[in-house]
């Protein structure tokens, strides 16, 4: 079932009762309910948000993406259950296991589909994306020859008409990209989550001062499908710098989009949780390929 997104942009009180997430809006008195068994994902933005502790417990138990924003309205820190599967420890031995050999062969499979669906983007855009699959095909073990920045900077100077840089604190279109890549890396980890995988342990990604190395290693190939909502909002005109409500409603989007995946077409969040399902699959050597999404074309 496809879980529903909340977006909390204005001052609310958030109760339960009966497994029902009661929201009352502080300024109108409005009040309503969604069965908390529904929730995937929400964002507080609004600092005069409040709830009670019950909230926080029952969403964690549904392992929903809780999403906490600064006071720039900055995606900032998650809500992150810490039990979430009934076989956790079995599933943590073999993730920790892992040979180096595996995780090259995993990381090559990641890239390799990441540059493919940069390559399906620009291809669905208009644009020559011959470059691309060219650079998919070279991808080795591990990526040792680092394609992946190769065709980086061949695909953001195509995509968006070579008068762009990829910064995380540059100009337009990069707050847009930043926001959206930083909901698709919670969805990701809430998926490796209910796969009873640990996000701190990637395939690629290392560094000691990152909780979610794997999140960040899984989500490469999902970036793309921020790309193009990113690309839709500059044609028709909405800010890609100073995001408002509509901009960020277009970006939350991205967890509900149809992509490919085993060749049948499924909403984004939904593709997550089978990526990161084959992945646990791939650490305990029943399969050796992570699925991955492609874009319908």
């Amino acid at each position: 079932m496809l879980k529903r997104t909340l977006f909390f942009g204005n001052p609310y009180h958030i109760s339960t009762r009966d497994l029902q997430l009661n929201i009352e809006d502080k300024e109108s008195g409005e009040k309503k309910s969604v069965p908390i068994e529904d929730i995937g994902f929400i964002v507080f933005e609004h600092p005069h948000i409040t709830f009670t502790q019950s909230v926080m417990q029952l969403l964690a138990e549904n392992n929903t993406a809780v999403i906490f924003c600064d006071q720039k309205f900055h995606p900032s820190s998650m809500l992150f259950h810490l039990d979430t599967h009934y076989i956790q420890t079995e599933k943590f031995k073999h993730q920790i296991n892992a040979s180096e050999p595996l995780k090259k062969q995993l990381w090559q499979q990641t890239i390799k589909q990441k540059i493919n669906n940069q390559g399906d983007l620009l291809k669905k855009s208009g644009k020559n994306a011959e470059a691309l699959y060219y650079k998919a095909k070279q991808v080795k073990s591990g990526d040792s020859t680092n394609e992946e920045a190769q065709a980086a900077r061949k695909y953001w100077s195509v995509l968006f008409d070579g008068n762009f840089t990829r910064e995380r604190f540059g100009d337009a279109p990069n707050p847009a990209l930043n926001y959206g890549y930083a909901i698709l890396r919670a969805a990701t980890a809430r998926a490796l989550a209910g796969s009873g995988l640990l996000s701190t342990l990637g395939i690629h990604h290392r560094n000691k001062y990152n909780s979610f190395c794997l999140a960040d290693d899984i989500m490469e190939p999902y970036r793309p499908f921020v790309d193009e909502i990113v690309l839709n909002m500059q044609q028709i005109g909405l800010d890609c710098s100073d995001l408002g409500k509509e901009e960020k409603k277009e970006l939350l989007s991205v967890l509900t989009v149809d992509v490919l995946i085993q060749e049948q077409r499924s909403p984004l969040m939904v593709a997550l949780s089978k990526t990161s399902s084959s992945l646990a699959k791939c650490f305990e050597g029943e399969i050796n390929k992570i699925q991955y999404p492609e874009f319908v074309i």
